[in-house]
C-alpha cells in the first residue's frame, strides 16, 4: 500500500499555511512535505506535526535567493562556503522536525556559466553534504527537474511547473552523478511529473532505479494537477511500486484544479478522502 504525503506548499492552499497540517491529517494523510520550512520557527512546525499526528518526510536545503530566481546552491562555483554553511540550518530543522530526508537542490546554470565546472562543483558539494549530514541521520536526495517551465503564475508560494535552466534534468544523469558522488548517504528522488515531461518510460525507469530511490512525487501531466487528470495511469504505477517493494513515501506535489478535498477522489482507495461531516 503506497504511503502518501501531502505537500503543503501545493495542497490545502485555501488555508493559511499553519492550518494545512490539520487539514491534511483530517483527510487521512500521515506524512507531509514542503519545500521551505525556514519561513517558520522549527518549534512552531514541530508543534503542528505533533498536534496532528503527522510525520515530516521531506524538505529542501536552503536554495539561495528564490525571488531572484535561484533554485539551489550545489552547482554554483564560487558559492561553496555559502552552501556548506547552509547545511547547519538543515541540521537544525531536520532534528527539530524529525525529518530524515532533505532534497539538496542543484541550482540554475545561467548564461556564460561553464557546465562542466558546475558539474564538478555539484559533485563535490553533494559529497560534502552527504558526509556532513550522515551522522545526523539525514539522507541527501537529488532530483531531476524539467527546465522548460517555471513558476505557476498566480499560484501559491514555491509552486512551480519546472525550473528554467535547472542543472539536473534526467534520471540517467542523476544516476551517473550519484555514482560520481560515491556516498551511501546520497539517494535518488524522482518526480513522475518531471519524468513524464522529459522522458516518459516511467515504469522502466522506476524498475531500473528503484535500488537508489528514496523519495517519489506525483502529479498529472499536463498541468501538474491531480494524478487522475492527464496521460499518466497512476494506479498501474502504484501497483508496480508495491510489486517492486518500494516502501518510501510518495509526495503529492500537485496543484488542485479546485478545492483540495474536492480532488481527492483518486486517493479514496488508499484511505485518503474528504473528512466526514
Amino acid at each position: 500500500m503506497p504511503r502518501f504525503a501531502a505537500n503543503l506548499h501545493y495542497l490545502f492552499t485555501e488555508l493559511p499555511f499553519l492550518d494545512r497540517f490539520a487539514a491534511a491529517a483530517a483527510c487521512g494523510f500521515r506524512g507531509v512535505e514542503f519545500q521551505v520550512p525556514y519561513d517558520h520557527p522549527p518549534e512552531v512546525l514541530r508543534e503542528r506535526l505533533d498536534a496532528c499526528g503527522l510525520e515530516m518526510v521531506l524538505f529542501d536545503a536552503p536554495m539561495g535567493n528564490w525571488d531572484a530566481g535561484e533554485r539551489g546552491l550545489a552547482c554554483l562555483p564560487g558559492r561553496e562556503a555559502e552552501f556548506r554553511a547552509s547545511l547547519d540550518r538543515v541540521v537544525t530543522y531536520g532534528r527539530a522536525l524529525g525529518c530524515d530526508t532533505v532534497h539538496v537542490m542543484a541550482g540554475v546554470v545561467g548564461p556564460g556559466m561553464d557546465y562542466a565546472e558546475c558539474e564538478r562543483t555539484y559533485i563535490a558539494n553533494q559529497r560534502h553534504a552527504a558526509e556532513f549530514l550522515a551522522p545526523q541521520g539525514i539522507a541527501v536526495v537529488i532530483e531531476p527537474i524539467n527546465p522548460r517551465m517555471g513558476l505557476v503564475q498566480g499560484g501559491a508560494s514555491y509552486t512551480t511547473e519546472g525550473m528554467h535552466g535547472y542543472f539536473l534534468n534526467h534520471s540517467e544523469h542523476a544516476h551517473r552523478l550519484l555514482a560520481a558522488i560515491g556516498h551511501d548517504n546520497a539517494w535518488l528522488h524522482l518526480d513522475c511529473y518531471h519524468m513524464q515531461v522529459l522522458e516518459g518510460h516511467l515504469a522502466d525507469t522506476l524498475r531500473t532505479y528503484l535500488p537508489r530511490l528514496r523519495h517519489l512525487q506525483i502529479a498529472g501531466v499536463p498541468g501538474r494537477h491531480e494524478p487522475d487528470v492527464g496521460e499518466i495511469h497512476y494506479p498501474f504505477l502504484f501497483d508496480l511500486l508495491d510489486e517492486l517493494g518500494y516502501t518510501g513515501w510518495i509526495g503529492c506535489e500537485y496543484r488542485p484544479r479546485g478545492a483540495t478535498v474536492a480532488g481527492l477522489g483518486w486517493a479514496a482507495k488508499y484511505g485518503i478522502s474528504a473528512p466526514a461531516d
